[in-house]
């Protein structure tokens, strides 16, 4: 069974033959961790049965569609942690100051075969693409930041959650189990490459030609490490109440799994079955945030070209946007205003000061934060432009399969259809009086306060 289960993660992305040489190589790039990773377990098997020692293989592009550095040290942080653990198991990773998919032709030369991760987004898939047309040696993806392989899960787009989770539950107690380590048998430290140096973050990040407008967080950092140290505070402290809290921002009731996830830093395995194993009254509300609906956006990003734009809504959606973009609007910001927090409601622009500063957004606010743009802004195409924008630049989980399908679900996707009204016709509403009958709106907006200073520019 468990190399069935294997064999359902695995796609072979070219036709070339095996060859005899150095090694066998794992470009690894979604899923950034020693543990817990298919696709890294396959290529040691793969070297194993070769008798080849591995060689890991990361490429640093300063050019990743709206990264910045807030996002890079995020990133460096955790692959400091990675390079060290592989070490500890005798294999040899290189990183290079390198674009992914040419490093990844390079190294190939030296390997039998190339194994990679999977990454769901447009870029993520053209380098996959690219290198499996140009190598001499087979390509095999193994996925492993899912639980349930996509294509597994559902053949098609699903309209909802509703449609979504009967299929997927009942493949969980065949993906969700115990992932064993191999252990390599031939040493691969022994190579020498031209590398990128990262043993010193701040000196590592001086060195990379990248977008320095937003600055990294300091209180929030990257690595294996750190997120199973946040999972276990959640589990220990705040899951029990997790289903009541979880939509209170004046609290603090959330895993902050989000960044770690987004970075392929810890497996959804991983945090399922620590989850499990507490056997918590909360288990079921978070397994349907962690499983279902983050599953859920893999399934749109991978079946939906147009996710990143308004021709990715669903058809009611757009019909009913369109046929109220005619109607006045009581309120209009342009982009500088959004980023700067300048609107008039006091609960949006702590929102927007909450991830500007932090690299995070309470989940619940960000709902509400995604229906304004919607309502504020000329038009629902240039809404969802204004939203993406500003998510993929601040958060740490932003340019994420998460929040491309959170910005969406704002204007429409994964929902019904509501009573229409101005502006939203079918598409659901939110306004402050719901945050206020919910929680302490005006407690939330103080914690921000407090938090950054009073003003979004104390960050930079």
């Amino acid at each position: 069974m468990t190399q069935i289960i294997q064999n359902k993660r695995m796609k072979i992305l070219n036709k070339k033959s095996l060859q005899r040489r150095q090694f066998v190589l794992y470009w690894m790039q979604a899923s950034q961790r020693a543990e817990y990773n298919h696709a890294l377990e396959y290529a040691i098997q793969q070297a194993n049965e070769l008798n080849k020692p591995l060689v890991v293989f990361f490429g640093i592009t300063d050019h990743f569609p709206e990264a910045n550095e807030r996002h890079y040290y995020f990133m460096l942080e955790g692959l400091q942690e990675v390079q060290a653990a592989l070490q500890e198991r005798k294999i040899k990773m290189v990183i290079r100051h390198q674009s992914p998919e040419i490093g990844a032709i390079e190294l190939s030369k030296q390997a039998d075969l190339v194994v990679v991760d999977r990454g769901y987004l447009k870029i993520q898939r053209a380098w996959r693409n690219y290198v499996a047309e140009r190598i001499d040696c087979p390509l095999i993806q193994v996925e492993s930041d899912v639980i349930v392989p996509v294509e597994t899960a559902s053949p098609k787009e699903e309209f909802s959650a509703g449609t979504f989770r009967p299929k997927i539950t009942k493949l969980l107690p065949d993906f969700l189990s115990p992932m064993a380590e191999i252990q390599p048998k031939i040493s691969s430290l022994n190579f020498e490459f031209d590398e990128f140096e990262i043993s010193d973050v701040e000196k590592a990040i001086t060195s990379l030609n990248i977008d320095r407008s937003v600055k990294r967080v300091i209180d929030f950092h990257g690595g294996n490490s750190k997120a199973k140290k946040h999972l276990q505070n959640f589990i220990d402290q705040k899951l029990d109440r997790y289903p009541d809290l979880r939509n209170d921002p004046t609290l603090d009731y959330l895993s902050n799994m989000s960044a770690y996830l987004h970075f392929g830093q810890i497996s959804p395995i991983y945090i399922a079955l620590k989850v499990m194993e507490a056997a918590s009254p909360g288990e079921e509300a978070f397994l349907e945030e962690m499983i279902v609906r983050r599953e859920l956006s893999m399934n749109f990003i991978c079946y939906n070209p147009q996710y990143d734009s308004f021709d990715g809504l669903p058809a009611w959606a757009k019909k009913t946007l369109i046929e109220h973009i005619e109607d006045p609007r009581e309120h209009l910001y342009s982009l500088e205003e959004f980023e700067n927090a300048q609107t008039h409601d006091p609960y949006w622009n702590a929102c927007q000061k909450e991830m500007m500063i932090t690299g995070k957004m309470h989940g619940y606010m960000r709902m509400y934060w995604g229906k304004k743009i919607l309502e504020w802004t000329t038009t629902p195409a240039e809404g969802i432009k204004i939203a993406l924008y500003l998510n993929n630049k601040y958060e740490l989980d932003g340019r994420d399969t998460n929040g491309f399908t959170g910005v969406a679900w704002c204007f429409g996707k994964h929902d019904r259809a509501w009573f229409e009204r101005n502006i939203f016709g079918k598409v659901r509403y939110m306004n402050d009086n719901g945050l206020k009958r919910k929680f302490d709106a005006d407690g939330y907006v103080k914690k921000i306060e407090n938090t950054t200073g009073g003003t979004a520019a104390n960050a930079f």
